[in-house]
């Protein structure tokens, strides 16, 4: 790969997935929220649009497996409705351990 495949962004409690190809998705999505979640960022906005929901979709999956996510829902209205998904995570352990926990 060279530099310019590469997308270098500010890691903050947003994510607008909107000018990402659909598959790009899957790892730019777990990666920045490993990411947030090692600053300290523990609620993030994934902002994927209403559409068709198929892109909500599938991160509603990516969250479902991803151990580190405590949960995710709809966004309230005034933060994008169902154009947007409010995910919440793990907090890392007093030892600064990442590792997240067992899913059922």
């Amino acid at each position: 790969m060279q530099d310019e495949d590469f997308v270098f962004l500010p890691i903050e409690d947003e994510l607008d997935l909107h000018t990402f190809r659909p598959g790009e998705v899957r790892y730019l999505v777990e990666d920045y929220l490993k990411e947030c979640r090692r600053m300290g960022i523990l609620e993030v906005r994934v902002i994927h649009g209403k559409g068709t929901g198929q892109l909500r979709r599938g991160v509603h999956s990516l969250l479902e497996r991803l151990s580190f996510v405590e949960e995710f829902y709809l966004a309230p209205p005034h933060m994008g409705g169902h154009g947007a998904t409010i995910v919440k995570l793990v907090p890392p352990n007093k030892d600064g351990d990442l590792k997240g926990v067992q899913k059922p």
